[in-house]
């Protein structure tokens, strides 16, 4: 059995899994494509609605079967929300996800940070990775209930003040029956692919057009992310990278289950339109070079009206996917920039090794997922005895990590920066090299450089 952290993930076996989260809270599912938006109504798995093609709800308990989803289905998340309605999840006890096998063999569990003020939390996803399935952990919290979860996957709330016979009611002569849900007292299926109520969008692109740069569409996931974050800068009354719940925004955006190559983002209070917090995000240098950012494809943006000072906080958020292909070239740029300077100095280049790379890509992922940053893994493992798990026979082992960088040019100037990594680097006995990159955790991005020889 597996202890899931926040943004880690565990392949799945064929087959159905099922989910639990026991405790006093409602269980649902959402089932969407890739690009994070569900397709009609029955892609909403609720106690109302308890089952859909591949998903059945039951009690606490919800059952995929990932073959049986919809055509075009590759992600199932799972939301817990307070089976009493309206009460913040912060004042019951913590939920713990418990993912079993049809033979009822756990092969995880999650249990997250302790939600505050949230209502509703996306908990995990089942997601199809290729032609194999995985579960994620998430965590990610909305404040604003299932109303604003639902329609950042696509759902058009309405407001209804008269429940339906159909929706949950209190049924005589039963007293302690849970009362009618108005959160989402009737929801439609959103027909536009990618809504932008304000026109962010219209006026970003329309900035990046000017500037040559091409243009970016609204990701549902980054959106989820931004509006977690403006809530807790809101609930802080200051503008910080993370919130009192001590979760970074780079986390919120691993959480919601956005794996990014490189990520910006506009931290800002006092704008009150998105006209103007665009215009003040084109008004200085820094902030302009993000939203003109051409490596960026994806963005959203979220605000959140009366903090404690009364000022209107805002996360915007530019990322650019993560693909395999993507995490290949990027290796390949760091070596190719490290060899570089050793050629300068002389030195012969260094081969990438197989090993080394697999020990270098393992370590920066588990510095993300678990928030931690050292040489030294919290179950006080060093570089060479991760080489050697890896199947590395070498027989001297040097390490450089770094967090934080944007981009490979950035981080091998910062280790060249740096005495004692620059002295790895130009170390003439070193023959081979690994590289590994990760975007999450508190810092927004880890590298590790494994050397050998």
């Amino acid at each position: 059995m597996s202890e899931l952290v926040p943004g880690g993930n565990l392949p799945l076996p064929g087959g159905s899994v099922t989910v639990r989260v026991p405790g006093p809270f409602d269980v649902s599912a959402l089932i969407t494509d890739d690009g994070g938006k569900v397709k009609g109504d029955a892609d909403f798995v609720f106690y109302n609605q308890p089952s859909a093609p591949g998903a059945r709800l039951q009690g606490d308990t919800l059952t995929v079967d990932p073959p049986r989803l919809r055509a075009g289905a590759t992600r199932v998340t799972v939301v817990v929300s307070p089976a009493d309605p309206g009460t913040a999840l912060g004042r019951l006890p913590a939920p713990v996800l418990q993912v079993t096998d049809p033979g009822g063999r756990q092969l995880a569990r999650f249990a997250p940070p302790r939600p505050r003020q949230e209502t509703v939390l996306l908990l995990a996803e089942l997601y199809r990775r290729g032609g194999s399935w995985k579960v994620r952990a998430l965590g990610q919290g909305y404040a604003d209930g299932l109303a604003g979860l639902a329609r950042d996957f696509g759902v058009d709330v309405v407001e209804d003040a008269t429940p339906s016979p159909s929706r949950r009611t209190p049924a005589p002569p039963m007293p302690t029956a849970r009362p009618a849900m108005h959160t989402l007292s009737g929801f439609t299926t959103a027909h536009s692919p990618s809504p932008d109520p304000d026109g962010f969008l219209g006026l970003v692109n329309s900035a990046r057009t000017s500037a040559g740069s091409p243009p970016v569409a609204l990701d549902a996931r980054l959106a989820s992310a931004a509006r977690a974050h403006a809530s807790a800068m809101a609930a802080a009354g200051r503008l910080d990278v993370e919130g009192r719940d001590g979760v970074s925004v780079y986390q919120r955006i691993s959480a919601a289950g956005y794996a990014y190559l490189t990520v910006g983002e506009h931290l800002v209070s006092g704008p009150r339109t998105p006209a103007e917090f665009v215009a003040y995000c084109l008004r200085d240098d820094r902030p302009r070079r993000t939203l003109h950012d051409p490596a960026f494809t994806h963005a959203a943006v979220a605000y959140v009206n009366g903090g404690r000072s009364g000022d209107t906080y805002w996360t915007a958020l530019w990322a650019r996917p993560l693909t395999p292909g993507d995490l290949s070239r990027t290796a390949a740029e760091v070596v190719d920039l490290t060899n570089r300077e050793r050629t300068r100095a002389g030195l012969r280049p260094l081969a990438v090794d197989p090993a080394l790379t697999a020990a270098a890509q393992a370590y920066s992922a588990d510095m993300a997922a678990r928030a931690f940053y050292s040489h030294t893994s919290p179950e006080g493992t060093q570089p060479w005895d991760r080489a050697a798990a890896a199947g590395s026979r070498m027989r001297s082992i040097g390490e450089n990590i770094a967090c934080g960088q944007r981009s490979p040019a950035e981080v091998v100037e910062g280790w060249m920066n740096s005495p004692g990594h620059r002295a790895n680097i130009l170390k003439r006995d070193f023959t081979h090299i690994g590289i590994g990159f990760a975007g999450g955790g508190p810092a927004g991005t880890y590298w590790t450089q494994l050397f050998g020889a």
